[in-house]
């Protein structure tokens, strides 16, 4: 494994094994140890950054051998973004390459997915949160009309295996799904 990533795992796994650590503890430690690892960009496998020619891949870098955490790496093509969509656990997002554009949502009374705030732009080398108490339900899209972004992902499950939703804003009911992992391309 490579030496940036052991040393972000590592971290993450600290971060965790901390005694009574609250998830701010915990997001604060792993948003830190992220901005350190989007800092360098000479150390993802080339394989887990070929992107699909339709949509996003999401291809599992590390899970944590007890399920507590998994580390990701989100590559989009140009213009690819994700639908409405929650995690249901913590998570700590940061830009390697490129950027991408973020728009929260909030669901209002009668289940619809609202926007909660202006969009906002993830630039390389920057990190942002996502939790159910701080806000969990968001879109992302890539910025670039003609060009691949990646960024890195490290989430409180093994999220491949999490069951998420999908929300819309015209109040139909939210969808269930699981998102599994991308096959890495050798």
């Amino acid at each position: 494994m490579n030496p940036r990533l052991n040393a972000f795992i590592n971290a993450v796994d600290g971060a965790l094994g901390a005694a009574g650590a609250s998830e701010a503890q915990v997001l604060a430690a792993v948003s830190s140890a992220m901005q350190r690892l989007v800092q360098n960009d000479d150390w993802l496998d080339a394989a887990c950054t070929v992107p699909h020619p339709e949509h996003y891949q999401q291809y599992l870098l590390h899970l944590d051998p007890a399920r507590r955490f998994s580390v990701v790496s989100f590559v989009w093509g140009p213009g690819q973004r994700t639908p409405i969509h929650d995690h249901t656990v913590w998570g700590v997002i940061g830009m390697l390459r490129g950027a991408e554009i973020g728009a929260r949502y909030r669901l209002d009374d009668a289940g619809r997915a609202v926007p909660d705030g202006p969009a906002h732009v993830l630039e390389t080398g920057q990190v942002e949160q996502v939790s159910p108490s701080i806000g969990d339900v968001h879109r992302v899209q890539n910025a670039s009309a003609d060009q691949v972004a990646i960024s890195i992902h490290c989430y409180g499950a093994d999220i491949g295996q999490v069951r998420r939703h999908v929300y819309y804003e015209d109040g139909a009911p939210p969808k269930i799904f699981v998102s599994g992992y991308s096959a890495p391309v050798h």
